[in-house]
Protein backbone atom coordinates (compact mmCIF):
# COMPACT_ATOMS: atom_id res chain seq x y z
CA UNK A 1 0.00 0.00 0.00
CA UNK A 2 1.58 3.46 -1.16
CA UNK A 3 2.15 5.95 2.00
CA UNK A 4 -0.31 8.31 3.29
CA UNK A 5 1.23 12.00 2.64
CA UNK A 6 -1.59 13.58 4.97
CA UNK A 7 -3.37 12.11 7.22
CA UNK A 8 -6.84 12.78 8.12
CA UNK A 9 -6.23 12.57 11.67
CA UNK A 10 -2.92 14.71 11.78
CA UNK A 11 -4.91 17.15 9.32
CA UNK A 12 -7.64 17.68 11.63
CA UNK A 13 -5.21 17.10 14.55
CA UNK A 14 -3.33 20.07 12.97
CA UNK A 15 -6.55 22.47 12.60
CA UNK A 16 -7.81 21.54 16.02
CA UNK A 17 -4.41 22.60 17.43
CA UNK A 18 -4.99 25.66 15.03
CA UNK A 19 -7.88 26.61 16.48
CA UNK A 20 -7.09 26.05 20.20
CA UNK A 21 -3.75 27.87 19.80
CA UNK A 22 -5.54 31.18 17.91
CA UNK A 23 -8.47 30.98 21.05
CA UNK A 24 -5.50 30.86 23.43
CA UNK A 25 -3.15 33.82 21.27
CA UNK A 26 -6.63 35.86 21.16
CA UNK A 27 -7.95 35.34 24.88
CA UNK A 28 -4.50 35.83 26.26
CA UNK A 29 -3.59 39.10 24.47
CA UNK A 30 -7.51 39.97 25.95
CA UNK A 31 -6.46 38.93 29.30
CA UNK A 32 -3.14 40.55 28.82
CA UNK A 33 -4.80 44.03 27.73
CA UNK A 34 -7.50 43.55 30.50
CA UNK A 35 -4.78 42.73 33.34
CA UNK A 36 -2.80 45.91 32.02
CA UNK A 37 -6.33 47.80 32.98
CA UNK A 38 -6.76 46.90 35.79
CA UNK A 39 -5.20 49.84 37.69
CA UNK A 40 -6.59 52.30 35.23
CA UNK A 41 -9.54 53.24 37.49
CA UNK A 42 -7.18 53.81 40.29
CA UNK A 43 -4.80 56.44 37.92
CA UNK A 44 -7.50 57.98 36.93
CA UNK A 45 -9.15 58.36 40.19
CA UNK A 46 -5.75 59.73 41.31
CA UNK A 47 -5.16 61.47 38.79
CA UNK A 48 -8.88 63.26 39.45
CA UNK A 49 -7.78 63.46 43.09
CA UNK A 50 -4.55 65.77 41.98
CA UNK A 51 -7.10 68.28 40.40
CA UNK A 52 -8.95 68.69 44.06
CA UNK A 53 -5.57 68.79 45.54
CA UNK A 54 -4.39 71.82 43.80
CA UNK A 55 -7.34 73.23 44.07
CA UNK A 56 -7.03 72.91 47.75
CA UNK A 57 -3.32 73.51 47.84
CA UNK A 58 -3.79 77.04 46.28
CA UNK A 59 -6.51 77.77 48.63
CA UNK A 60 -4.04 76.89 51.81
CA UNK A 61 -1.90 78.89 49.56
CA UNK A 62 -3.92 81.53 49.79
CA UNK A 63 -5.34 81.52 53.22
CA UNK A 64 -1.94 80.59 54.89
CA UNK A 65 -3.55 77.26 56.19
CA UNK A 66 -1.53 75.70 59.39
CA UNK A 67 -1.93 71.71 56.79
CA UNK A 68 -0.39 73.88 54.19
CA UNK A 69 3.24 71.81 54.65
CA UNK A 70 0.70 67.95 54.67
CA UNK A 71 -1.64 68.84 52.11
CA UNK A 72 1.98 69.11 49.99
CA UNK A 73 2.69 65.82 51.19
CA UNK A 74 -0.34 64.22 50.19
CA UNK A 75 0.23 65.63 46.60
CA UNK A 76 3.56 64.01 46.54
CA UNK A 77 2.26 60.69 47.48
CA UNK A 78 -0.21 60.66 45.15
CA UNK A 79 1.61 61.93 42.31
CA UNK A 80 4.22 59.35 42.95
CA UNK A 81 1.35 56.82 44.06
CA UNK A 82 2.49 53.60 41.81
CA UNK A 83 -0.64 53.53 39.90
CA UNK A 84 0.78 56.51 38.02
CA UNK A 85 4.30 55.29 38.47
CA UNK A 86 3.46 52.38 36.50
CA UNK A 87 2.02 54.32 33.25
CA UNK A 88 6.02 55.06 32.37
CA UNK A 89 6.13 51.21 30.46
CA UNK A 90 7.79 50.96 27.30
CA UNK A 91 3.59 50.20 25.87
CA UNK A 92 2.08 53.00 27.73
CA UNK A 93 1.85 55.70 24.59
CA UNK A 94 3.77 58.45 24.53
CA UNK A 95 1.13 61.09 24.92
CA UNK A 96 -0.08 59.70 28.97
CA UNK A 97 3.52 59.17 29.89
CA UNK A 98 4.72 62.44 28.47
CA UNK A 99 2.05 64.11 30.44
CA UNK A 100 2.83 62.56 33.60
CA UNK A 101 6.34 63.55 33.21
CA UNK A 102 5.19 67.29 32.29
CA UNK A 103 3.51 66.86 35.93
CA UNK A 104 6.21 65.57 37.86
CA UNK A 105 8.34 68.39 36.23
CA UNK A 106 6.07 70.84 36.77
CA UNK A 107 5.76 69.70 40.54
CA UNK A 108 9.50 69.16 41.01
CA UNK A 109 9.61 73.05 39.92
CA UNK A 110 6.82 74.37 42.28
CA UNK A 111 7.40 72.37 45.43
CA UNK A 112 10.73 74.41 46.68
CA UNK A 113 8.99 77.45 46.71
CA UNK A 114 5.20 76.69 48.61
CA UNK A 115 6.60 77.22 51.53
CA UNK A 116 7.19 81.17 51.00
CA UNK A 117 4.83 83.60 52.21
CA UNK A 118 5.69 86.56 49.97
CA UNK A 119 2.35 87.88 48.42
CA UNK A 120 3.57 87.84 45.06
CA UNK A 121 5.04 84.62 45.26
CA UNK A 122 1.99 83.33 46.88
CA UNK A 123 0.30 84.91 43.66
CA UNK A 124 2.62 83.52 41.40
CA UNK A 125 2.39 79.83 42.72
CA UNK A 126 -1.65 79.91 42.37
CA UNK A 127 -0.96 80.76 38.97
CA UNK A 128 1.35 77.96 38.14
CA UNK A 129 -0.74 75.75 40.44
CA UNK A 130 -4.26 76.43 38.42
CA UNK A 131 -2.18 75.77 35.34
CA UNK A 132 -1.35 72.44 36.82
CA UNK A 133 -5.31 71.57 36.92
CA UNK A 134 -4.85 72.31 33.41
CA UNK A 135 -2.48 69.68 33.14
CA UNK A 136 -4.22 67.34 35.19
CA UNK A 137 -7.07 67.55 32.89
CA UNK A 138 -5.12 66.49 29.93
CA UNK A 139 -3.45 63.74 31.61
CA UNK A 140 -6.72 62.34 32.79
CA UNK A 141 -8.27 63.06 29.49
CA UNK A 142 -5.32 60.71 27.85
CA UNK A 143 -5.60 58.39 30.59
CA UNK A 144 -9.31 57.92 29.44
CA UNK A 145 -8.37 57.66 26.02
CA UNK A 146 -5.54 54.96 26.61
CA UNK A 147 -8.03 52.93 29.04
CA UNK A 148 -10.79 53.46 26.07
CA UNK A 149 -7.83 52.90 23.89
CA UNK A 150 -7.47 49.18 25.95
CA UNK A 151 -11.02 48.13 25.60
CA UNK A 152 -10.90 48.79 22.10
CA UNK A 153 -7.96 46.60 21.71
CA UNK A 154 -9.44 43.82 24.00
CA UNK A 155 -12.86 44.24 21.91
CA UNK A 156 -10.83 43.57 18.73
CA UNK A 157 -8.57 40.99 19.90
CA UNK A 158 -11.74 38.75 20.59
CA UNK A 159 -13.53 40.19 17.15
CA UNK A 160 -10.41 39.03 15.00
CA UNK A 161 -9.78 35.83 17.17
CA UNK A 162 -14.07 34.94 16.88
CA UNK A 163 -13.40 35.58 12.88
CA UNK A 164 -10.22 33.83 12.91
CA UNK A 165 -11.39 30.85 14.63
CA UNK A 166 -14.68 31.16 12.38
CA UNK A 167 -12.59 31.40 9.26
CA UNK A 168 -10.84 28.45 10.36
CA UNK A 169 -13.57 26.09 11.37
CA UNK A 170 -15.52 26.80 8.28
CA UNK A 171 -12.36 26.11 6.18
CA UNK A 172 -11.63 22.88 8.32
CA UNK A 173 -15.29 22.08 7.51
CA UNK A 174 -14.94 22.51 4.19
CA UNK A 175 -11.99 20.69 4.14
CA UNK A 176 -13.47 17.80 5.64
CA UNK A 177 -15.96 18.29 3.58
CA UNK A 178 -14.19 17.60 0.26
CA UNK A 179 -11.59 15.76 1.71
CA UNK A 180 -13.09 13.56 4.12
CA UNK A 181 -17.44 12.97 3.48
CA UNK A 182 -17.60 13.84 0.26
CA UNK A 183 -15.20 10.23 -0.36
CA UNK A 184 -16.92 8.71 2.47
CA UNK A 185 -20.40 9.22 0.61
CA UNK A 186 -18.84 7.75 -2.92
CA UNK A 187 -17.39 4.76 -0.56
CA UNK A 188 -20.99 4.05 0.90
CA UNK A 189 -21.85 4.58 -2.62
CA UNK A 190 -19.90 2.19 -4.03
CA UNK A 191 -19.80 -0.49 -1.11
CA UNK A 192 -23.96 -0.40 -1.68
CA UNK A 193 -23.39 -0.94 -5.64
CA UNK A 194 -20.86 -3.61 -5.31
CA UNK A 195 -23.66 -4.89 -2.38
CA UNK A 196 -26.43 -5.34 -5.46
CA UNK A 197 -23.49 -7.10 -7.80
CA UNK A 198 -22.72 -3.79 -9.41
CA UNK A 199 -19.35 -3.64 -9.90
CA UNK A 200 -18.92 -0.32 -12.27
CA UNK A 201 -18.58 2.31 -9.94
CA UNK A 202 -18.62 6.05 -10.01
CA UNK A 203 -15.58 8.15 -10.41
CA UNK A 204 -13.98 7.64 -6.70
CA UNK A 205 -11.72 10.37 -5.21
CA UNK A 206 -8.25 8.51 -5.90
CA UNK A 207 -6.22 11.48 -6.58
CA UNK A 208 -6.41 12.05 -2.71
CA UNK A 209 -2.92 11.84 -0.54
CA UNK A 210 -4.74 10.87 2.44
CA UNK A 211 -6.14 7.37 4.01
CA UNK A 212 -9.53 7.60 2.02
CA UNK A 213 -7.68 8.34 -1.38
CA UNK A 214 -5.70 5.23 -0.87
CA UNK A 215 -8.85 3.50 0.33
CA UNK A 216 -10.68 5.14 -2.72
CA UNK A 217 -8.18 3.20 -5.14
CA UNK A 218 -7.31 -0.05 -3.22
CA UNK A 219 -11.45 0.01 -3.74
CA UNK A 220 -11.09 0.51 -7.15
CA UNK A 221 -8.50 -2.24 -7.66
CA UNK A 222 -10.75 -4.36 -5.36
CA UNK A 223 -14.25 -3.67 -7.66
CA UNK A 224 -12.16 -4.54 -10.68
CA UNK A 225 -11.12 -7.52 -9.44
CA UNK A 226 -14.70 -8.60 -8.04
CA UNK A 227 -15.83 -7.83 -11.62
CA UNK A 228 -13.77 -9.90 -13.21
CA UNK A 229 -14.01 -12.42 -10.61
CA UNK A 230 -17.89 -12.38 -10.82
CA UNK A 231 -17.62 -12.30 -14.74
CA UNK A 232 -15.61 -15.57 -14.45
CA UNK A 233 -18.17 -16.72 -12.19
CA UNK A 234 -21.30 -16.22 -13.63
CA UNK A 235 -19.63 -17.68 -16.66
CA UNK A 236 -19.10 -20.53 -15.05
CA UNK A 237 -22.17 -20.60 -13.33
CA UNK A 238 -24.29 -20.46 -16.73
CA UNK A 239 -22.33 -22.67 -18.06
CA UNK A 240 -22.48 -25.37 -15.59
CA UNK A 241 -25.99 -24.25 -15.64
CA UNK A 242 -26.46 -25.23 -19.13
CA UNK A 243 -24.33 -28.34 -18.58
CA UNK A 244 -27.03 -29.43 -15.93
CA UNK A 245 -30.04 -28.31 -17.64
CA UNK A 246 -28.60 -30.16 -20.86
CA UNK A 247 -27.85 -33.63 -18.34
CA UNK A 248 -31.24 -33.17 -16.98
CA UNK A 249 -32.72 -32.82 -20.08
CA UNK A 250 -31.12 -35.87 -21.10
CA UNK A 251 -31.70 -37.71 -18.08
CA UNK A 252 -35.65 -36.92 -18.69
CA UNK A 253 -35.81 -38.12 -21.98
CA UNK A 254 -33.32 -41.24 -20.85
CA UNK A 255 -35.77 -41.85 -17.95
CA UNK A 256 -38.79 -41.77 -20.32
CA UNK A 257 -37.47 -43.87 -22.56
CA UNK A 258 -36.17 -46.53 -20.09
CA UNK A 259 -40.25 -46.13 -18.69
CA UNK A 260 -41.25 -47.07 -22.09
CA UNK A 261 -38.53 -49.92 -22.84
CA UNK A 262 -38.69 -51.56 -19.35
CA UNK A 263 -42.40 -52.90 -21.01
CA UNK A 264 -40.34 -54.87 -23.62
CA UNK A 265 -42.61 -57.55 -23.71
CA UNK A 266 -44.56 -55.90 -25.46
CA UNK A 267 -42.36 -55.88 -28.45
CA UNK A 268 -42.96 -53.72 -31.45
CA UNK A 269 -45.09 -51.56 -29.99
CA UNK A 270 -42.72 -50.35 -27.19
CA UNK A 271 -40.13 -49.89 -29.46
CA UNK A 272 -42.59 -47.75 -31.59
CA UNK A 273 -43.79 -45.71 -28.39
CA UNK A 274 -39.80 -45.89 -27.83
CA UNK A 275 -39.06 -43.62 -31.23
CA UNK A 276 -41.81 -41.71 -31.41
CA UNK A 277 -40.85 -39.92 -27.75
CA UNK A 278 -37.38 -39.58 -28.87
CA UNK A 279 -39.17 -37.92 -32.10
CA UNK A 280 -41.01 -35.42 -30.00
CA UNK A 281 -38.11 -34.63 -27.21
CA UNK A 282 -35.37 -34.08 -29.53
CA UNK A 283 -37.41 -32.54 -32.55
CA UNK A 284 -35.98 -34.54 -35.02
CA UNK A 285 -37.21 -34.77 -38.56
CA UNK A 286 -37.43 -38.23 -38.38
CA UNK A 287 -36.08 -41.61 -36.90
CA UNK A 288 -35.39 -45.05 -37.78
CA UNK A 289 -34.58 -48.44 -35.68
CA UNK A 290 -33.77 -51.13 -37.86
CA UNK A 291 -33.07 -55.09 -35.89
CA UNK A 292 -34.18 -58.38 -37.71
CA UNK A 293 -36.83 -58.99 -34.58
CA UNK A 294 -38.79 -56.08 -35.71
CA UNK A 295 -37.94 -54.99 -39.19
CA UNK A 296 -37.76 -51.07 -39.67
CA UNK A 297 -39.07 -49.25 -37.19
CA UNK A 298 -39.86 -45.31 -38.08
CA UNK A 299 -41.36 -41.99 -36.50
CA UNK A 300 -41.34 -38.63 -38.03
CA UNK A 301 -41.21 -37.59 -41.66
CA UNK A 302 -37.58 -38.12 -43.76
CA UNK A 303 -36.52 -34.83 -45.22
CA UNK A 304 -34.40 -35.10 -48.13
CA UNK A 305 -32.36 -32.01 -47.13
CA UNK A 306 -31.21 -32.73 -44.02
CA UNK A 307 -28.49 -35.58 -43.39
CA UNK A 308 -28.58 -38.77 -41.81
CA UNK A 309 -27.06 -39.69 -38.45
CA UNK A 310 -26.98 -42.93 -37.51
CA UNK A 311 -25.47 -45.75 -34.76
CA UNK A 312 -24.25 -49.28 -35.30
CA UNK A 313 -26.02 -51.31 -32.48
CA UNK A 314 -24.03 -54.25 -31.08
CA UNK A 315 -25.74 -57.18 -28.30
CA UNK A 316 -23.37 -57.60 -25.54
CA UNK A 317 -23.09 -61.70 -26.92
CA UNK A 318 -22.81 -61.05 -30.35
CA UNK A 319 -20.03 -59.37 -32.44
CA UNK A 320 -21.68 -58.91 -35.24
CA UNK A 321 -23.81 -55.70 -35.57
CA UNK A 322 -27.81 -56.77 -34.92
CA UNK A 323 -29.46 -53.22 -35.99
CA UNK A 324 -29.38 -49.82 -37.22
CA UNK A 325 -30.40 -46.25 -35.14
CA UNK A 326 -30.91 -43.39 -37.59
CA UNK A 327 -32.37 -40.15 -37.39
CA UNK A 328 -32.18 -36.57 -39.38
CA UNK A 329 -32.37 -33.63 -37.68
CA UNK A 330 -31.08 -30.03 -37.86
CA UNK A 331 -28.90 -30.05 -34.91
CA UNK A 332 -28.82 -33.41 -32.27
CA UNK A 333 -26.77 -34.46 -29.59
CA UNK A 334 -24.53 -37.96 -30.44
CA UNK A 335 -23.83 -38.58 -26.83
CA UNK A 336 -27.69 -38.28 -25.93
CA UNK A 337 -28.58 -40.92 -29.32
CA UNK A 338 -25.49 -43.00 -27.81
CA UNK A 339 -27.66 -43.46 -24.52
CA UNK A 340 -30.72 -43.47 -26.70
CA UNK A 341 -29.47 -46.53 -28.68
CA UNK A 342 -27.83 -48.30 -25.42
CA UNK A 343 -31.35 -48.24 -23.32
CA UNK A 344 -32.78 -49.96 -26.96
CA UNK A 345 -30.27 -52.44 -27.37
CA UNK A 346 -30.74 -53.52 -23.65
CA UNK A 347 -34.44 -53.48 -24.08
CA UNK A 348 -33.97 -55.54 -27.25
CA UNK A 349 -31.98 -57.93 -25.77
CA UNK A 350 -34.29 -58.31 -22.47
CA UNK A 351 -36.83 -58.77 -24.94
CA UNK A 352 -35.20 -61.86 -26.75
CA UNK A 353 -34.27 -63.25 -23.05
CA UNK A 354 -37.74 -63.11 -22.13
CA UNK A 355 -39.11 -64.60 -25.99
CA UNK A 356 -36.48 -67.66 -24.85
CA UNK A 357 -37.90 -67.72 -21.48
CA UNK A 358 -41.18 -67.88 -22.60
CA UNK A 359 -40.22 -70.46 -25.45
CA UNK A 360 -37.80 -72.85 -23.44
CA UNK A 361 -41.45 -72.75 -20.55
CA UNK A 362 -43.78 -73.83 -23.80
CA UNK A 363 -41.39 -76.12 -25.07
CA UNK A 364 -41.02 -77.78 -21.37
CA UNK A 365 -44.76 -77.74 -21.22
CA UNK A 366 -45.43 -79.59 -23.99
CA UNK A 367 -42.19 -81.95 -23.12
CA UNK A 368 -43.89 -82.86 -19.61
CA UNK A 369 -47.40 -83.33 -21.46
CA UNK A 370 -46.05 -85.51 -24.48
CA UNK A 371 -44.12 -87.91 -21.88
CA UNK A 372 -47.56 -87.94 -19.44
CA UNK A 373 -48.87 -89.54 -22.78
CA UNK A 374 -46.47 -91.67 -23.58
CA UNK A 375 -46.43 -92.98 -19.83
CA UNK A 376 -50.12 -92.85 -19.89
CA UNK A 377 -52.60 -93.65 -22.81
CA UNK A 378 -49.29 -95.21 -25.34
CA UNK A 379 -49.22 -97.94 -22.61
CA UNK A 380 -52.57 -98.49 -22.90
CA UNK A 381 -52.78 -98.82 -26.05
CA UNK A 382 -50.20 -101.01 -25.86
CA UNK A 383 -51.55 -103.16 -23.73
CA UNK A 384 -55.09 -103.24 -25.83
CA UNK A 385 -52.53 -104.22 -28.73
CA UNK A 386 -51.33 -107.63 -26.73
CA UNK A 387 -54.97 -108.18 -25.89
CA UNK A 388 -56.08 -108.11 -29.46
CA UNK A 389 -53.19 -110.34 -30.55
CA UNK A 390 -54.04 -112.63 -27.71
CA UNK A 391 -57.75 -112.57 -28.82
CA UNK A 392 -56.97 -113.49 -32.22
CA UNK A 393 -55.26 -116.57 -31.21
CA UNK A 394 -58.40 -117.95 -29.24
CA UNK A 395 -60.30 -117.55 -32.15
CA UNK A 396 -61.85 -120.19 -34.53
CA UNK A 397 -60.73 -119.87 -37.91
CA UNK A 398 -64.03 -120.41 -39.23
CA UNK A 399 -65.24 -117.35 -36.81
CA UNK A 400 -65.63 -115.36 -39.10
CA UNK A 401 -67.68 -112.56 -37.75
CA UNK A 402 -65.16 -112.75 -34.51
CA UNK A 403 -62.54 -112.21 -37.03
CA UNK A 404 -63.66 -109.32 -38.65
CA UNK A 405 -65.06 -107.06 -35.24
CA UNK A 406 -61.26 -108.38 -34.30
CA UNK A 407 -59.95 -106.65 -37.25
CA UNK A 408 -61.70 -103.83 -36.73
CA UNK A 409 -60.52 -103.30 -33.29
CA UNK A 410 -57.01 -103.47 -34.65
CA UNK A 411 -57.18 -101.28 -37.36
CA UNK A 412 -58.89 -98.81 -34.91
CA UNK A 413 -55.69 -99.43 -32.26
CA UNK A 414 -53.27 -99.29 -35.27
CA UNK A 415 -55.00 -95.58 -36.28
CA UNK A 416 -54.83 -94.41 -32.61
CA UNK A 417 -51.18 -95.81 -31.80
CA UNK A 418 -50.92 -93.60 -35.31
CA UNK A 419 -51.94 -90.42 -34.39
CA UNK A 420 -50.07 -91.04 -30.85
CA UNK A 421 -46.75 -91.01 -32.26
CA UNK A 422 -47.60 -88.13 -34.65
CA UNK A 423 -48.70 -86.23 -31.28
CA UNK A 424 -46.00 -86.99 -29.43
CA UNK A 425 -43.85 -85.92 -32.56
CA UNK A 426 -45.32 -82.88 -32.25
CA UNK A 427 -45.63 -82.03 -28.74
CA UNK A 428 -41.80 -83.54 -28.21
CA UNK A 429 -41.33 -80.86 -31.22
CA UNK A 430 -37.98 -79.14 -29.66
CA UNK A 431 -37.07 -75.68 -31.01
CA UNK A 432 -33.92 -73.92 -29.67
CA UNK A 433 -34.91 -69.91 -28.89
CA UNK A 434 -33.57 -68.61 -32.07
CA UNK A 435 -34.89 -66.11 -35.17
CA UNK A 436 -37.69 -67.59 -37.35
CA UNK A 437 -35.32 -68.67 -39.70
CA UNK A 438 -33.30 -70.61 -37.77
CA UNK A 439 -36.68 -72.59 -36.19
CA UNK A 440 -37.92 -72.87 -39.78
CA UNK A 441 -34.71 -74.53 -40.55
CA UNK A 442 -34.45 -76.80 -37.18
CA UNK A 443 -38.54 -78.11 -38.55
CA UNK A 444 -37.62 -78.49 -41.99
CA UNK A 445 -34.26 -80.53 -41.00
CA UNK A 446 -35.94 -83.96 -39.79
CA UNK A 447 -39.07 -84.05 -42.59
CA UNK A 448 -35.98 -84.47 -45.30
CA UNK A 449 -35.18 -87.70 -45.17
CA UNK A 450 -39.08 -88.53 -45.43
CA UNK A 451 -38.93 -87.45 -48.89
CA UNK A 452 -37.41 -87.96 -52.05
CA UNK A 453 -38.47 -84.27 -52.90
CA UNK A 454 -36.15 -81.50 -52.87
CA UNK A 455 -37.12 -79.15 -49.95
CA UNK A 456 -35.85 -75.49 -49.59
CA UNK A 457 -35.75 -72.81 -47.15
CA UNK A 458 -35.61 -69.35 -48.55
CA UNK A 459 -35.85 -66.85 -45.30
CA UNK A 460 -34.47 -63.51 -44.70
CA UNK A 461 -36.83 -63.24 -41.28
CA UNK A 462 -33.88 -63.23 -38.57
CA UNK A 463 -36.10 -61.63 -36.06
CA UNK A 464 -37.87 -63.74 -33.55
CA UNK A 465 -41.17 -63.94 -32.81
CA UNK A 466 -43.01 -64.56 -29.30
CA UNK A 467 -43.04 -67.89 -27.94
CA UNK A 468 -46.77 -69.06 -28.38
CA UNK A 469 -47.03 -66.77 -32.30
CA UNK A 470 -43.63 -69.12 -33.03
CA UNK A 471 -45.32 -72.28 -31.82
CA UNK A 472 -48.41 -71.40 -34.40
CA UNK A 473 -46.15 -70.68 -37.03
CA UNK A 474 -43.96 -73.68 -36.96
CA UNK A 475 -46.96 -75.97 -36.39
CA UNK A 476 -48.68 -74.44 -39.42
CA UNK A 477 -45.41 -75.06 -41.66
CA UNK A 478 -44.93 -78.66 -40.56
CA UNK A 479 -48.67 -79.80 -41.21
CA UNK A 480 -48.35 -77.60 -44.29
CA UNK A 481 -44.75 -79.75 -45.24
CA UNK A 482 -46.22 -83.26 -44.15
CA UNK A 483 -49.04 -83.20 -46.69
CA UNK A 484 -46.77 -81.86 -49.07
CA UNK A 485 -44.68 -85.07 -48.39
CA UNK A 486 -47.37 -87.30 -48.24
CA UNK A 487 -50.09 -86.64 -50.42
CA UNK A 488 -48.62 -83.84 -53.10
CA UNK A 489 -45.93 -86.33 -55.11
CA UNK A 490 -44.20 -83.15 -55.60
CA UNK A 491 -40.13 -83.00 -56.50
CA UNK A 492 -39.49 -79.46 -54.85
CA UNK A 493 -40.99 -77.92 -51.62
CA UNK A 494 -39.84 -74.38 -51.15
CA UNK A 495 -40.10 -72.49 -47.54
CA UNK A 496 -39.95 -69.27 -48.32
CA UNK A 497 -40.68 -65.80 -45.69
CA UNK A 498 -40.29 -62.41 -45.35
CA UNK A 499 -41.08 -59.43 -43.64
CA UNK A 500 -42.63 -55.94 -45.84
CA UNK A 501 -42.11 -52.76 -44.63
CA UNK A 502 -45.04 -52.78 -42.87
CA UNK A 503 -43.99 -55.43 -40.24
CA UNK A 504 -46.39 -58.15 -42.27
CA UNK A 505 -44.75 -61.84 -41.70
CA UNK A 506 -45.25 -63.47 -44.81
CA UNK A 507 -44.61 -67.40 -44.51
CA UNK A 508 -45.36 -69.89 -47.53
CA UNK A 509 -45.16 -73.67 -48.55
CA UNK A 510 -44.99 -74.03 -51.93
CA UNK A 511 -44.73 -76.99 -53.97
CA UNK A 512 -44.84 -78.71 -57.49
CA UNK A 513 -47.08 -81.58 -56.63
CA UNK A 514 -50.91 -82.72 -58.22
CA UNK A 515 -52.10 -79.44 -56.23
CA UNK A 516 -54.93 -80.10 -53.48
CA UNK A 517 -58.11 -81.44 -54.43
CA UNK A 518 -60.44 -79.58 -52.19
CA UNK A 519 -59.94 -77.15 -49.18
CA UNK A 520 -62.50 -78.94 -47.69
CA UNK A 521 -61.33 -81.47 -44.89
CA UNK A 522 -62.68 -85.14 -44.99
CA UNK A 523 -65.16 -86.18 -42.10
CA UNK A 524 -62.63 -86.73 -39.06
CA UNK A 525 -59.94 -85.01 -40.54
CA UNK A 526 -59.03 -81.63 -38.97
CA UNK A 527 -55.36 -80.71 -40.08
CA UNK A 528 -57.08 -78.26 -42.51
CA UNK A 529 -59.28 -76.71 -39.90
CA UNK A 530 -56.72 -76.78 -37.03
CA UNK A 531 -54.63 -74.67 -39.86
CA UNK A 532 -57.00 -72.41 -40.24
CA UNK A 533 -57.26 -71.76 -36.42
CA UNK A 534 -53.69 -71.75 -35.65
CA UNK A 535 -53.69 -68.60 -38.32
CA UNK A 536 -56.67 -67.06 -36.40
CA UNK A 537 -54.94 -67.21 -33.18
CA UNK A 538 -52.23 -65.03 -34.99
CA UNK A 539 -54.84 -62.41 -36.19
CA UNK A 540 -53.20 -63.49 -39.71
CA UNK A 541 -54.76 -65.44 -42.49
CA UNK A 542 -54.08 -68.54 -44.16
CA UNK A 543 -54.63 -68.75 -48.12
CA UNK A 544 -54.62 -72.58 -50.27
CA UNK A 545 -54.51 -72.15 -53.74
CA UNK A 546 -53.51 -74.45 -56.56
CA UNK A 547 -51.46 -73.56 -59.13
CA UNK A 548 -52.88 -73.48 -62.79
CA UNK A 549 -50.19 -76.35 -63.78
CA UNK A 550 -50.88 -78.29 -61.07
CA UNK A 551 -48.57 -77.71 -57.75
CA UNK A 552 -50.23 -75.94 -53.90
CA UNK A 553 -48.96 -72.94 -51.97
CA UNK A 554 -50.27 -72.53 -48.43
CA UNK A 555 -49.59 -68.84 -47.78
CA UNK A 556 -49.71 -67.32 -43.93
CA UNK A 557 -49.95 -64.17 -43.60
CA UNK A 558 -49.83 -62.42 -39.82
CA UNK A 559 -48.98 -59.00 -38.09
CA UNK A 560 -46.81 -60.45 -35.05
CA UNK A 561 -48.92 -59.11 -31.69
CA UNK A 562 -47.74 -57.08 -29.20
CA UNK A 563 -49.49 -58.93 -26.17
CA UNK A 564 -47.16 -61.18 -23.70
CA UNK A 565 -49.92 -64.12 -23.85
CA UNK A 566 -52.12 -64.95 -26.70
CA UNK A 567 -55.54 -65.41 -26.10
CA UNK A 568 -54.88 -69.64 -26.47
CA UNK A 569 -51.89 -71.38 -26.23
CA UNK A 570 -50.62 -73.59 -28.70
CA UNK A 571 -51.64 -76.38 -26.76
CA UNK A 572 -55.61 -75.97 -26.86
CA UNK A 573 -55.25 -76.86 -30.71
CA UNK A 574 -54.64 -80.37 -30.99
CA UNK A 575 -52.25 -81.22 -33.96
CA UNK A 576 -53.28 -82.66 -36.97
CA UNK A 577 -53.60 -86.42 -36.68
CA UNK A 578 -54.41 -87.54 -40.26
CA UNK A 579 -54.53 -85.90 -43.97
CA UNK A 580 -54.95 -88.76 -45.83
CA UNK A 581 -57.72 -87.03 -48.27
CA UNK A 582 -56.85 -83.90 -48.06
CA UNK A 583 -55.16 -83.51 -51.51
Amino acid sequence: MPAVKRSVTHSIARTLFAIVLLSVFSSGLALLTLSGSLRDAEAINLAGSLRMQSYRLAWDITSHSAQQSEHIHQYQQTLQAPALQSLDRFYVPDAVSQRYQDLLSSWQRLQPSLNSERPEINDEHVTRIIHSVAQIDHFVLALQHWAELKMRIVALTCLLGFAAIALLVILTLRHIRLKIVGPLRQLLSASEAVEQTHFTLPPLSTDLDNELGVLARAFTRMSGELDKSWTAMSQTVRAKTESLTLANRRLTLLYACSQRLSRSVEGREAFQLTLALVLRHERLSSIEFSVPDFGALSAGHRDPQLPWHSITLYLSHQPQPCGVLRWQAHSSEPRLMQGVASLLVHALELWQAQQQVQTLLLLEERATIARELHDSLAQSLTFLRIQIARLKRTLQPDATQAQTVVAEFEQALAAANRQLRELLTTFRLTIEPASLARALEQVVAPLRPQSDARILLQCDINGQLQAQQQIHVLQIVREALLNAIRHARAQEITVSGHRSDRGELTIAVTDDGIGIASQQAPPDHYGLSIMHERATRLNGTLNITRGETGGTCVSLKFIPVTESVLLATADAIPPSTHSGSER
